[in-house]
């Protein structure tokens, strides 16, 4: 899988919303469902279906962003709070295909154009600790587990 991929990241709709949850669910009980508890998977499905977080997005206070490939989503990634990487996930199919680095490269202009800001934040789950690492993120903290939900606290300094 070394051929290039020509895919357009852009905000998700508020139509897509749906699509974007489903593929966070889905890659999320493909990489990380055997690692979380019970009730880390439980507190995932109730985050991720919460209202009031569609809610948010909708009032523009919840912003993401998706990579589509011939008209399919295969990639989305969402900030909250300015700063902070909520969700990132990845069609398990488009893994190391430069897709994650693309959403983040895209979300870390936005938070310096749009938000001010130069810095970026993550609770990075198990699976994704080595990914952020290699794209420049710092541990701020060790790892911690909260309501079934394991996760390392990082940060990125964005340049520019």
């Amino acid at each position: 899988m070394s051929e290039e991929l020509s895919y357009e990241i852009r905000f998700v709709t508020c139509d897509e919303w749906e699509e974007a949850m489903g593929l966070a669910w889905k890659t999320f009980l493909e990489f990380e469902g055997n690692v979380y508890p019970p009730e880390g998977v439980r507190s995932f499905e109730d985050f991720i279906t919460d209202s009031s977080l569609k809610r948010m997005f909708i009032m523009g206070s919840y912003q993401m962003m998706a990579a589509f490939l011939d008209g399919k989503m295969i990639g989305m990634i969402s900030l909250r709070n300015k700063t902070h990487i909520s969700l990132l996930f990845v069609d398990r199919y488009y893994h190391r295909r430069g897709i994650g680095r693309a959403l983040i490269d895209a979300l870390s202009d936005y938070v310096k154009a749009e938000e001010g800001e130069n810095k970026l934040t993550v609770n990075a789950s198990p699976y994704g600790v080595e990914f952020y690492h290699c794209l420049g993120f710092q541990d701020i903290g060790p790892e911690k587990r909260q309501d079934g939900i394991i996760f390392t606290p990082m940060f990125l300094s964005i340049e520019g």
